[in-house]
């Protein structure tokens, strides 16, 4: 048995698990959690190596899914962003009967391009790799900055990310390395037949790390899911846009 991630609860009503993305923490729901609670048992957790979990280590994307189902509700509504998208989704094929739906938030099933599947660069991700040991720092307040780009409140979004990342313990070094390997290297793409619960996927129009167009192409590998775009939203649309946001999540939990 392993130690336990550090996870935070607030709110009454169905169990929500929500799951940061690369470089951050669960302090960048935050202000997400006044619009929630009223409706959700919201669950917070910074990923292993990330916050309040940064003594922890997941080797892989498995051993991420398995040490958030550990300690998470027994079924709830998986909500994860970017990376954690790619966390949230491995859950759901891992774990089905524990994951009851499905929202992944500015994420894909592979985030690296390769040949016509679009994507990160693979050497905008060999760079991110390359600059982490020299100042790991500035390659996250980077990649904060890559996320807002397009938003047209890219300067109140870093704001917001950048003071999630800062209430917290910063990241481990080795997990925030092994976060990177991961976007360059998963690619669920073949197991997505594999998830019948109902799946929402957000997308951020503007969204410089995962394409608009990636969606269209999931639509042919994951027909049973629903998609929405926000039109002016960049990669953290919950954080430019919080009330459409909630609204497209209410309005597909039911």
């Amino acid at each position: 048995m392993t130690a336990k991630l550090h996870w935070q609860t607030e709110g009454q009503g169905s169990d929500l698990v929500l799951i940061h993305g690369w470089g951050m923490n669960g302090a960048v729901w935050q202000q997400l959690l006044p619009l929630l609670t009223p409706h959700f048992r919201v669950h917070l957790v910074d990923l292993p190596g990330y916050g309040h979990s940064r003594e922890h280590h997941a080797g892989n994307i498995e051993e991420m899914a398995y040490q958030l189902l550990e300690n998470s509700p027994e079924s709830a509504i998986w909500l994860g962003w970017s990376l954690g998208g790619l966390v949230a989704t491995q859950a759901a094929i891992q774990a089905p009967e524990r994951v009851n739906a499905l929202v992944t938030v500015a994420s894909s099933p592979r985030f690296a391009a390769e040949n016509t599947w679009r994507g990160i660069k693979p050497q905008v991700l060999n760079d991110f790799q390359r600059q982490l040991s020299d100042d790991f720092q500035l390659t996250v307040e980077r990649f904060m900055a890559l996320q807002a780009m397009g938003s047209p409140t890219a300067r109140q979004d870093i704001k917001l990310l950048k003071q999630a990342v800062l209430s917290r313990p910063q990241p481990n070094p080795k997990a925030l390395a092994s976060g990177l390997q991961l976007l360059a290297d998963v690619d669920l793409r073949e197991q997505l037949d594999q998830i019948s619960q109902p799946w929402l996927r957000l997308y951020g129009r503007l969204d410089g790390l995962v394409p608009v167009k990636v969606a269209a192409e999931l639509d042919a590998l994951a027909p049973r899911s629903e998609r929405q775009v926000f039109a002016a939203a960049s990669h953290a649309p919950f954080i430019s846009h919080p009330e459409e946001f909630v609204k497209a999540l209410r309005t597909f939990i039911g």
